[in-house]
């Protein structure tokens, strides 16, 4: 909350949002976000909005004098505690995807502990888009999330972690032909607020299938479970959801190049100052790392698994 407070002095010393983003290092997009969610917590209207202009309202005006005693105070309190020798034991703010909680997470914090066991960490759930948003804001200092379509400014890094493919899945027994497939069964769709969601909505259109739609959400492993349970089909990223582990299902081929998603860590360059940031961004790395040659060796037990055409053929013949 400090951090909307300053923003908010800063945006009435330049009358401008645009201004204060500049100054702040700051979207301006993220900076009448942050004046929003304050007005919103305080109740109250801080600027007279007109066209691309701001002046401080009459509130803004009673209040202002008020934040910057407030955050004078804070400063002081922070240059006390950054006397103190354990000045990297602060707390992490950690946004992550919800695949990413299910599977990379808890190894990664694992081995982040090792190196940090007194580091509080709070994990923030939340779609990649949100997450953006919020370490554009300042509100977190890293997130584990799919890969903006759009360019990042300078002031964010993008770390790349691995790449999930998007497989159609079907229960059991569904035809084998995709057309086929979204004909005879209702389309469980990835949501499409989400960048997961819209590239599976760019895919359809592209290859002009239609659906029948019978849910949306975003939660990819939920999505599969629905599906084994026989309540449609649904296109999915692969590579953390249990896939090989759920039994009634099975992969249809789809059409085209192949779609993917990139999952990675975004992070704030000032925030990767601290060693803490840089050894939980190397534990998700070496997370991701293991969680891929995992894959990879079940991906080639299943395939020696696998009858040949022969062998299949032989086994087929009757004797």
């Amino acid at each position: 909350m400090i951090r909307y407070f300053q923003t908010f002095i800063v945006a009435a010393e330049t009358a401008s949002f645009s201004a204060a983003g500049a100054r702040l290092g700051l979207t301006q997009s993220a900076v009448s976000t942050q004046i929003r969610r304050l007005e919103e917590d305080l109740g109250c209207s801080l600027f007279d909005r007109a066209g691309k202009s701001v002046a401080l309202s009459e509130e803004g005006r009673k209040l202002l004098p008020e934040a910057l005693r407030f955050v004078a105070l804070y400063q002081g309190m922070k240059g006390l505690a950054q006397a103190q020798p354990q000045a990297d034991m602060a707390p992490l703010d950690l946004g992550a995807v919800s695949t990413v909680q299910a599977t990379l997470l808890p190894k990664a914090m694992q081995r982040f502990r090792a190196a940090y066991p007194a580091t509080y960490v709070n994990i923030v759930p939340g779609m990649s888009n949100q997450l953006l948003t919020q370490v554009d804001a300042r509100e977190l200092d890293i997130a584990v999330m799919i890969r903006p379509r759009l360019g990042l400014s300078a002031e964010l890094k993008w770390v790349p972690l691995m790449q999930e493919r998007f497989v159609c899945v079907a229960p059991a027994g569904a035809p084998t032909e995709m057309k086929a497939v979204l004909a005879a069964l209702p389309f469980i769709r990835y949501n499409r607020h989400s960048m997961g969601g819209q590239l599976v909505d760019r895919y359809l259109k592209g290859h002009r299938l239609w659906v029948n739609e019978g849910m949306e959400l975003d939660e990819p492993a939920v999505m599969l479970q629905m599906v084994e349970e026989g309540l449609g089909c649904a296109i999915i990223p692969s590579e953390l959801v249990p896939l090989r582990e759920t039994p009634n299902v099975q992969a249809v081929p789809m059409p085209g190049p192949p779609i993917h998603r990139e999952i990675g860590v975004l992070v704030r360059a000032a925030a990767l100052k601290r060693p803490s940031t840089e050894a939980l961004i190397e534990a998700f790395v070496a997370e991701s790392r293991r969680w891929e040659a995992r894959n990879r060796s079940a991906g080639k037990a299943a395939k020696a698994r696998r009858p040949t055409k022969s062998a299949a053929a032989r086994a087929a013949k009757p004797k």
